[in-house]
């Protein structure tokens, strides 16, 4: 059995980004969500919009987001907004709040481990194809961030990212956190939830991963940690699996000394869980060639 490809450059530019794609043939056409995480109030770390601003109107794509699921700056639409316009986005783009509106979208999950139901926003039915341009980095809960968390956590609605963090058990998000399930049930959660967006696109998606930054804390921190490693590159697949465990695999890999810290995050929340179980799920591999371009 061939392979998956994942492509893979140390360039990190706006440029390369457009330039790995190209890579891929993935074509997308018609209405084109790009989902990717505009970044909580404080932090530092995320993607800036002039920097992804090429590769969105290379697919003449249109910005997505959800609402969250928890305090903070963009947990309601008015105040998501408000963030967006701070964060330089709509200077660039039009960026639609997926959930801004309800009711959400139901996907179902036939083989789903922990949840047989998925609640995204509901103009994710607006779009042909999506691009999941992911910042690849730590996670306080998950362990790491990657295209698996964007399809799963970053397309779900608030209510939907309620329903993945408790495993299934509560959709409002002020009383999810004060009883969170075991650890491996919401990673299989992310796992069952990032299948159904993956299928919802399936042949009409693309996946981009930029490794830099690399902080042990997501993007959704306002307060995080500094970056820990230097920057490692651009990796792209159709693959989310792959091109996730490739980039984990690159950090394992790496003579960077910092990368002990970020290791001790994903192992410490057993992050390699959730590729893991996508795997069973099959909706992807984690056999993968790494395929080098300049």
């Amino acid at each position: 059995m061939e392979k998956v490809k994942v492509y893979f450059t140390k360039k990190i530019t706006p440029e390369s980004i457009v330039r790995i794609y190209e890579q891929l043939g993935a074509n997308l056409s018609g209405k084109v969500a790009v989902k990717l995480h505009s970044g909580e109030q404080g932090n530092q770390n995320y993607l800036r919009a002039e920097f992804v601003k090429p590769m969105v109107e290379h697919v003449n794509g249109t910005v997505v987001e959800c609402n969250t699921a928890y305090g903070g700056a963009r947990n309601t639409t008015e105040k998501h907004k408000k963030l967006l316009e701070e964060h330089n986005w709509n200077q660039y783009f039009h960026v639609d709040l997926m959930d801004e509106e309800g009711p959400d979208k139901i996907l179902k999950i036939e083989n789903g481990k922990i949840l047989k139901e998925n609640y995204v926003g509901e103009n994710i039915e607006n779009y042909d194809s999506m691009l999941v341009l992911s910042h690849f980095k730590g996670h306080p809960m998950g362990g790491y961030g990657g295209a698996l968390k964007q399809l799963s956590i970053g397309c779900a609605s608030s209510e939907g990212k309620a329903w993945i963090h408790s495993a299934g058990k509560s959709k409002d998000q002020y009383k999810i956190w004060d009883n969170l399930p075991e650890q491996n049930k919401f990673l299989e959660a992310m796992a069952d939830s990032a299948s159904s967006v993956h299928k919802l696109f399936e042949g009409r998606i693309a996946y981009i991963n930029v490794m830099k930054n690399l902080s042990v804390d997501c993007d959704c921190c306002s307060v995080a940690e500094n970056p820990c490693m230097k920057d490692i590159g651009i990796l792209a697949s159709l693959d989310p699996i792959a091109i996730d465990q490739a980039c984990i695999d690159l950090v394992y890999h790496s003579d960077d000394p910092g990368k002990n810290h970020f290791i001790e995050r994903v192992e410490r929340q057993n992050g390699i869980h959730t590729i893991e179980a996508a795997a069973e799920l099959g909706f992807g591999t984690r056999e993968y060639e790494l395929i080098t371009i300049e």
